[in-house]
């Protein structure tokens, strides 16, 4: 069967003289792995379109009992690696992907986390600088596409409005709590817990920003802000891994997203 997918390129390897196998994630299908013959040639058209972080629209001849599918024709829709080299555009770039690949399955259809990897490079395309609020903005939707959206409006004890609470008490600090997933205020649960942290307000703030903002511009905050919010997304990430449904590679992403 003949058919035509969008598809976000997460790696490729070499394969015999000039194939290649890359790994696709794609909108209708989940994770694909391709074979593209000939893609290592010098002559090859398509070659370099299946290049790790380019967004393509790619056709293949898909049958259901095979492992890898023949991959015959693509074109370009999104390419970061098209702009002038920047080490932290491709390293945040190279993060998202390798968090993609093993946090999704073979053949697992996932539309939301098709989407915001799609807006992600889309993003890291259209950026000039500042790309580790992108980074930010994707690990807070990617745990809620993963199930475990952390808490934002209410406390995740008393229930209490955060925002209100913070202007009646002119609170200057905040409790992350990673175990149930959210905010927490002051006096609401025992801080010596290991899966609490204090986090100022300011932090939160960017937090909820962050997750309001759809297509629209990132919030800006301090470099220093924005590395402490990726930090606490990550752990909070590895903290919560292990209880999602079983898949293959949760063990690594673990290992990876804590790194």
């Amino acid at each position: 069967m003949i058919v035509k997918t969008r598809a976000v390129v997460l790696r490729d390897i070499k394969y015999r003289d000039q194939s290649k196998i890359c790994l696709l994630l794609t909108r209708e299908y989940g994770q694909v792995s391709v074979i593209l013959k000939g893609g290592r040639s010098a002559k090859s058209r398509t070659g370099p379109i299946f290049s790790p972080g380019n967004v393509i629209d790619a056709v293949l001849y898909k049958k259901g009992n095979r492992d890898i599918q023949l991959a015959s024709d693509a074109s370009l829709v999104l390419s970061p690696l098209s702009e002038s080299p920047d080490l932290e555009r491709f390293s945040v770039l190279y993060r998202v992907l390798d968090l993609v690949r093993y946090a999704s399955g073979p053949e697992e259809k996932n539309v939301p986390l098709f989407t915001i990897t799609h807006v992600a490079i889309w993003r890291l395309c259209h950026a000039s600088r500042d790309f580790q609020p992108i980074l930010a903005w994707f690990l807070l939707r990617l745990v809620g596409v993963l199930g475990f959206t952390p808490s934002l409006d209410r406390c995740v004890f008393s229930n209490n409005d955060l925002l209100t609470s913070i202007e009646e008490m002119k609170l200057s600090e905040l409790l992350f709590v990673h175990d149930p997933g959210g905010f927490a205020l002051p006096g609401s649960a025992f801080v010596n817990s290991v899966s609490i942290q204090t986090v100022p307000v300011s932090r939160y703030r960017f937090i909820r920003a962050l997750a309001a903002a759809g297509h629209s511009p990132l919030p800006e905050a301090a470099p220093d802000e924005v590395s402490a919010v990726t930090s606490l997304l990550q752990e909070y990430c590895s903290r919560h891994l292990d209880r999602m449904p079983h898949r293959k590679h949760l063990d690594i992403v673990s290992r990876l997203i804590s790194a």
